[in-house]
């Protein structure tokens, strides 16, 4: 039993009611119509994302700083920086609020990675460059062990 005031009145609503069920079946779908949109906007605002994976131990890779840079004039430009969360990610790289065609480069930077892992790497960070054009979403994932890497354009 539910019990609701209004205008100075209490409302009882019982379990069979067929007024508790309207009541929360609303409350429902406007809980699902504010959190959809809310949750989408998130992924939906920003161009690129990326993740590590560490194929050596098979665990994503947390706490690495990655660099973003963009080439300018021939130049590299550093224009954002982050750190991996606990699932080996960081997807809020180049918001979509300006035109963002052009080539970009990701440093990963994994050597205090790896030396935390007291593991020797032959790469002290890895550069991957790729071009954008348009506005569809990229994802540039790399897996990574000391000894080697990958990657790709994901999904």
């Amino acid at each position: 039993m539910l019990l609701f005031q209004t205008d100075n009145k209490f409302i009882e609503i019982r379990k069979n009611d067929k007024t508790m069920k309207k009541i929360l079946a609303t409350m429902f779908f406007l809980l699902v119509a504010v959190a959809f949109p809310l949750a989408a906007q998130n992924n939906a605002t920003y161009q690129l994302s990326t993740h590590i994976l560490d194929i050596n131990r098979g665990v994503p890779a947390s706490g690495v700083t990655i660099e973003l840079y963009s080439q300018q004039k021939g130049e590299w430009v550093k224009i954002d920086e982050g750190r991996t969360d606990s699932n080996g990610r960081i997807g809020n790289f180049l918001p979509y609020t300006e035109a963002n065609d052009g080539i970009y480069k990701l440093k990963f930077l994994v050597a205090p990675y790896f030396e935390v892992q007291q593991l020797s790497s032959i790469y002290p960070y890895v550069e991957v460059v790729f071009r954008v054009t348009g506005n569809g979403h990229y994802h540039i994932p790399l897996t990574l062990s000391a000894n080697g890497y990958s990657t790709y354009r994901g999904s």
